[in-house]
């Protein structure tokens, strides 16, 4: 991960794939919309309400949220995913990290984004739990 020294400032981990790799496919907020067939409005009152998360991506920096979080909706148990995280201290670039971090020991898919997504989460939010505190 990450360290965090005492002037805050991150120094990135050269050996930790960026965050746009690890994620991999990005929307971009229009694209969100249309796929959920939202308003723009509707779906910035998403991620302000923190049921999306949403990071500034490519070279132009623009807000996006990764693609497995859609289905036909917003996948029902990211809010209090992400909200388990936070409670435990994790900014929105770690708990994305840690969302997409392939993990083996899951009982489906490679990642908690993935087991969430199969259905499994009182597992992920189990490790959430002991990740974040």
């Amino acid at each position: 991960m990450t360290e965090i020294p005492a002037d805050g400032v991150k120094t990135p981990d050269p050996d930790e794939p960026s965050l746009e790799a690890l994620v991999g496919r990005w929307l971009t907020i229009p694209d969100v919309a249309e796929r959920l067939a939202l308003p723009l409005s509707a779906v910035r009152r998403l991620i302000d309400d923190r049921e999306l998360l949403a990071w500034r991506v490519g070279e132009r920096r623009i807000l996006s949220v990764p693609e497995l979080f859609l289905h036909e909706a917003v996948m029902r148990h990211l809010p209090g995913t992400f909200t388990v995280l936070a409670d435990g201290g994790m900014g929105d670039e770690e708990l994305l990290r840690w969302l997409f971090t392939p993990d083996s020991t899951l009982p489906a898919g490679d990642c908690p984004v993935e087991a969430l997504a199969a259905g499994f989460k009182t597992e992920v939010r189990r490790r959430a739990m002991e990740t974040a505190w």
